[in-house]
């Protein structure tokens, strides 16, 4: 078990827990990581591109001059693909891009974005995420006294009041808030800083190791 210090939001120590380490003490497998992100970001794309082949464009029904004689390559219609104008050939068409990746290899790959992220002391835990009141303000303060001034994730428990902070903390483009199930690899290796609450910890400690 790894034993790391408890913060409130004011950025004091007030306990220490101890990390499960099969969650946050394995060695990053990269490749399984780098799979997983390759799958969340081609689930991320639309694949609504589209372009017209000779057989969608408008017009073209004519054939443009006679077949022999005039010296030319012989053509049918306007809308052929070496024409202006005409369709397009091997253009895209709308496609999906989703990857599948095995339930274990997705756990693999949370597990080991969250171990990187401890190992390079750019994990930290905090009591709670409980605001009194919706203000974007206090969600800036926290951040301040913590000293983060880049991409900062926040996850917390489904079970805790969290509300507020999430609210909060819309307006801050460096900050993202989630809940533990709707944590992904992507947003953990795309933040600079992962701050867990002690009760998503546990969750996390609980769901993820369990394979």
């Amino acid at each position: 078990m790894t034993k790391m210090d408890v913060y409130n939001l004011e950025a004091k120590v007030v306990e220490s827990f101890e990390l499960s380490d099969a969650v946050f003490g394995i060695v990053p497998n990269q490749q399984v990581m780098f799979d997983a992100v390759l799958t969340y970001l081609a689930g991320m794309r639309q694949g609504t591109h589209a372009t017209k082949t000779r057989s969608m464009v408008s017009g073209g029904g004519k054939k443009p001059f006679r077949q022999k004689g005039t010296g030319r390559a012989r053509q049918g219609s306007t809308r052929a693909t070496q024409w202006r104008h005409g369709g397009i050939a091997f253009g895209p068409q709308p496609r999906k891009y989703n990857k599948k990746t095995n339930r274990k290899v997705r756990r693999l790959a949370l597990r080991s974005a969250l171990s990187e992220k401890v190992l390079e002391n750019k994990f930290t835990l905090v009591d709670s995420l409980s605001f009194d009141e919706i203000k974007t303000k206090k969600a800036v303060a926290v951040l301040k006294a913590f000293g983060f001034e880049r991409k900062t994730l926040f996850v917390a428990d489904c079970s805790e009041d969290f509300d507020n902070a999430f609210i909060s903390m819309r307006n801050i483009p460096n900050a993202v808030v989630v809940s533990v199930p709707a944590l992904n690899v992507y947003d953990i290796v795309n933040a600079d800083q992962v701050v867990f609450t002690k009760k998503a910890a546990e969750t996390a400690g609980e769901v993820f190791a369990a394979c």
